[in-house]
């Protein structure tokens, strides 16, 4: 059963998405927060699964609190906002958020994105992915053009990367495919640089473009 942590500095706002989430009896509600430090606080003590978290709750913002999550490797962050797109949306998740979702979506939306990051995979609203899709062959353009020409995925790679746009971490990787978590760790690292992105999310994301095109 994914257990969840919700973020937001507005009594309302946590009290309307606890009480969505909380329809589903498979997902548990461990607690509330309305500043950056108590969130971190929370996940220390409770170790949920995932943090739907504000992007700029009051004290830390949500990228501060993104970039130190994945040292608690049990949780992961969701990010619930008013605005999909924009700076802030693109710093969490280059700080490792693995998600977006708006706060207007719906409420099975919201459950499925609940279920989607604790089973670790990436979720996105199509505005969020558009935007992460834009920003990524920006910079696949800007690291062929210093570069001179970044080199093609070797078939290893490919295989790790479609494991990632499916949702598994380096340790999965590793037992699919027969390797060390290292060297699943190792390829992963190589494949965000050469499609030049910087989260794990982001390569998912390319992947989902190209086979919808």
């Amino acid at each position: 059963m994914p257990s969840l942590v919700i973020v937001d500095d507005h009594a309302a706002v946590r009290a309307g998405v606890t009480a969505i989430l909380t329809a589903d009896p498979d997902i548990a509600i461990l607690g509330e927060a309305a500043t950056g430090h108590d969130t971190i606080r929370l996940i220390d003590s409770l170790e949920p699964d995932v943090v739907v978290l504000d992007p700029q709750p009051p004290a830390r913002d949500g990228v501060d609190i993104s970039r130190e999550i994945p040292a608690r490797p049990a949780t992961r962050v969701l990010i619930l906002t008013a605005y999909e797109i924009g700076d802030n949306i693109t710093a969490a998740l280059d700080a490792g958020a693995a998600g977006v979702l708006a706060k207007t979506a719906e409420p099975q939306q919201m459950i499925d994105a609940g279920h989607a990051v604790a089973a670790g995979q990436a979720y996105l609203t199509p505005s969020a992915t558009r935007h992460v899709i834009a920003q990524a062959t920006v910079r696949h353009t800007s690291a062929r053009t210093t570069s001179a020409g970044a080199p093609g995925l070797t078939d290893r790679e490919q295989e790790v990367l479609q494991l990632v746009a499916e949702g598994l971490t380096n340790k999965q990787i590793a037992q699919r495919l027969v390797i060390s978590p290292a060297t699943a760790k190792t390829h992963l690292a190589r494949i965000m640089q050469k499609l030049g992105v910087s989260t794990r999310t982001q390569a998912a994301m390319l992947v989902r473009a190209a086979d919808h095109r």
